[in-house]
């Protein structure tokens, strides 16, 4: 009997002990923090209380700062390290990878991965960059009718062709392998799908592994950069173990995937400007990286529509940001899709596309040259060939069924398709 009563008494201390953390982290913790905000005079929306405005998500106290210096400084960790938050089910889902590291393997991961996105490396790719396009617009020249035009939503073919892209340039002659794992991202998007995902990339990564024990070359495609820096990195370190796990470098392949998965028209003079630049013929590296006015339309469509609609961070101690007192345990939202929308930065004109506002470059395209943050790897060689290809074959505009209706699924995307009526040239 008396050990009976000793183990309930246990279970029964346990169980209150279990309950009173949970309260405190779904109740005292969160009120202590909201109680230090408030006495900042920190409330509500941003519409009725200004830049800096506090609100919740979930238990969790959040921060909104719309001030383009303070993001700035905050994505820049100019206060000091920040968190960035954590959310397992999505992490583990989608990919973890550099994007979401933090300390030392954040360190290791971009060392490691630097090489990969040197600007020689990239322009090794662009024979792939061209096939993609290639294959883009002779897909969409079989589509048009006897009239020589068609309609087609080109929100589905701008996602294969960047799966097409990310699959040659990661993967090479496994790219057929790799659009698989495209295809089941986007549906794992909507329906939570993985073990496929992470089946293929074991198998192409364990392939390329045992090609490089084998003594087989490095291939120049993002995969076998990837691995070439990782050994590398081990032996300049004197590590027995590699840099990167296979697990490790898994993620960060399924992270290049979505950092890709994102882009029309001032049409005559973008035309124009590719027609005299390259003709009929493809592109070359130098001349993309000429291209002015298709420039300043991507940094447009990027300023209206940023595939990252806001990015996060979390304080691990209490900060001084900006006039505001943050307590550990703050939530802090950039809001990048607000700042891209906010007249008083951009002017009354902020809603309409205007890519006239780039001409001279991005520090004075606002009132605020820090107000513009666009999303993405380099200098998006890829977007822009793809826009020469198809703007030197094809006139288009809007279908009368498109309806406006962005939405966000991870990134930002159109709801109902975006569909176009196509004619060629």
């Amino acid at each position: 009997m008396p050990w009976s009563f000793f183990i309930f008494s246990l279970l029964g201390a346990l169980l209150l002990w279990q309950a009173a953390q949970l309260l405190n982290k779904l109740w005292w913790q969160p009120r202590r923090l909201e109680r230090a905000l408030r006495a900042q005079g920190l409330r509500g929306a941003v519409r009725e209380h200004g830049k800096m405005c506090f609100t919740w998500f979930g238990p969790v106290p959040r921060l909104t700062i719309t001030d383009p210096d303070l993001a700035r400084d905050v994505m820049s960790n100019k206060f000091g390290h920040f968190e960035k938050p954590k959310f397992p089910a999505l992490s583990k889902l989608f990919a973890e990878g550099v994007a979401n590291y933090e300390g030392e393997k954040w360190v290791k991961h971009r060392r490691i991965l630097n090489p990969a996105f040197h600007l020689e490396k990239l322009k090794l790719m662009l024979p792939a960059f061209s096939a993609c396009c290639e294959e883009l617009v002779s897909r969409w020249a079989q589509s048009l009718g006897p009239d020589g035009s068609c309609e087609l939503d080109v929100d589905p073919e701008l996602q294969t062709l960047t799966g097409d892209v990310i699959s040659r340039t990661a993967f090479g002659s496994s790219y057929l392998e790799g659009r698989k794992i495209f295809q089941l991202q986007a549906e794992q998007a909507e329906r939570l799908i993985k073990n496929e995902i992470e089946t293929i990339l074991r198998g192409i990564i364990g392939k390329r592994m045992q090609a490089m024990k084998e003594g087989e070359p490095t291939k120049d495609d993002l995969l076998g950069l990837l691995l070439e820096s990782n050994m590398r990195d081990t032996d300049e370190n004197g590590q027995s173990s590699l840099g990167m796990t296979i697990e490790d470098v898994m993620e960060e392949c399924k992270l290049f995937y979505f950092a890709g998965m994102e882009t029309t028209s001032w049409q005559d003079r973008a035309r124009e400007e590719v027609l005299g630049l390259f003709g009929k013929n493809k592109p070359g590296y130098d001349g993309l990286s000429r291209l002015k006015i298709v420039t300043m339309i991507l940094y447009e469509v990027l300023r209206l529509y940023p595939p990252a609609i806001a990015f996060s961070r979390k304080t691990y101690k209490e900060m001084d940001i900006g006039d505001a007192k943050c307590p550990a345990g703050v939530m802090l939202e950039l809001p990048v899709l607000f700042i891209h929308h906010d007249p008083d930065i951009w002017g009354s004109d902020v809603h309409e596309f205007k890519p006239e506002r780039f001409a001279e470059g991005i520090a004075k395209a606002s009132n605020d040259r820090l107000a513009f943050f666009p999303f993405g790897w380099g200098p998006r060689i890829c977007a822009k060939m793809a826009l020469c290809a198809i703007l030197q074959r094809f006139s288009f505009e809007l279908s009368p069924s498109y309806t406006h209706a962005p939405y966000t699924v991870i990134t930002l995307h159109p709801q109902h398709g975006a569909p176009i009526r196509l004619k060629k040239l």
